[in-house]
C-alpha cells in the first residue's frame, strides 16, 4: 500500500491532481465493490465541477412538522468540517434541498462540495461562489413546507449505494463514486497506479501502437 500521504490534506491534493471517478470506479470493481457509483441523474450543475472529500451524510424526509419546518438542516450545515462534502438523500417530493445561502455557509466552513439526491436552486448565486454542487437539476420550490432534515452524520442510501459518514466521495463530469473507508487506502493506491499506467498507454497509442497491442502489453484500456 502507498505511503504517499499521512493525512487527508495530502491525500486530497494527490487525488485532485491525479484521480478521477472512472479510475476509482474501475479499481473498486477490481476489489469486488461493483456498486459504488451513484445513479447517473446525480450530475454536476455545470461542466468542470469536481469535488473530493469525506461524506457528511444528511437524511432528508417528506415528513412535515410546522413547529420545526427545516428539522436539523441548519445544525447539519454548522457541523460541516473542512474537506467534507454535504450529501443528502431520503425525500420523495420535488423540492430544492440546497441553495445559495447554504452554499455560502458551507463554503465559509471549508466544505468541499454538496451532493444532492434531489434538486437545488439559486444556480446563478451558486455559480458565482465557484462551489461544486451535484444534483438532479435546478428547481425553485423551497424545502420549507415540503420536507426537512431528520438527521446528519448517519448512513444514507442513494440508488442502492450506502454512504457512511467519512467515506471518500469523488465527483466529476462522469458522476459520483463512493470509496468506503474500510478499503480507501488500498483502492486509492491501486487507482493511482492505474491512472499513472494509463498515461503510458496513452503515449503508446499516440505513437501509433494498435489497441490490441497496447492491451496485450499493459493490460489496461
Amino acid at each position: 500500500m502507498s505511503n504517499e500521504w499521512t493525512n487527508d490534506q495530502q491525500l486530497f491534493e494527490i487525488m485532485r491532481a491525479e484521480l478521477f471517478t472512472s479510475a476509482l470506479s474501475d479499481t473498486l470493481d477490481a476489489h469486488g465493490y461493483l456498486h459504488q457509483m451513484l445513479p447517473p441523474n446525480v450530475r454536476p450543475m455545470r461542466l468542470g465541477m469536481r469535488a473530493i472529500g469525506r461524506a457528511m451524510p444528511v437524511l432528508e424526509s417528506d415528513s412535515l412538522d410546522p413547529n420545526d419546518p427545516f428539522g436539523v438542516l441548519f445544525d447539519a450545515l454548522d457541523a460541516l468540517a473542512p474537506n467534507e462534502i454535504y450529501i443528502a438523500s431520503g425525500a420523495v417530493s420535488a423540492y430544492a434541498m440546497w441553495g445559495e445561502l447554504m452554499t455560502t455557509a458551507a463554503r465559509k466552513r471549508g466544505a468541499a462540495g454538496a451532493i444532492l439526491n434531489g434538486y437545488l436552486r439559486d444556480m446563478p448565486g451558486i455559480e458565482a461562489l465557484h462551489f461544486p454542487v451535484f444534483g438532479w437539476g435546478s428547481y425553485a420550490a423551497d424545502q420549507k413546507l415540503r420536507g426537512r432534515a431528520l438527521a446528519y452524520r448517519v448512513p444514507i442510501i442513494i440508488g442502492g449505494v450506502t454512504v457512511q459518514p467519512g467515506d471518500i466521495l469523488c465527483a466529476d463530469e462522469d458522476g459520483v463514486v463512493v470509496v468506503p473507508q474500510a478499503v480507501e487506502r488500498a483502492v486509492i493506491s491501486d487507482a493511482l497506479a492505474k491512472a499513472r499506467a494509463e498515461k503510458t498507454v496513452r503515449h503508446d497509442l499516440e505513437a501509433g501502437m494498435s489497441a490490441v497491442e497496447a492491451f496485450r502489453k499493459h493490460g489496461i484500456f
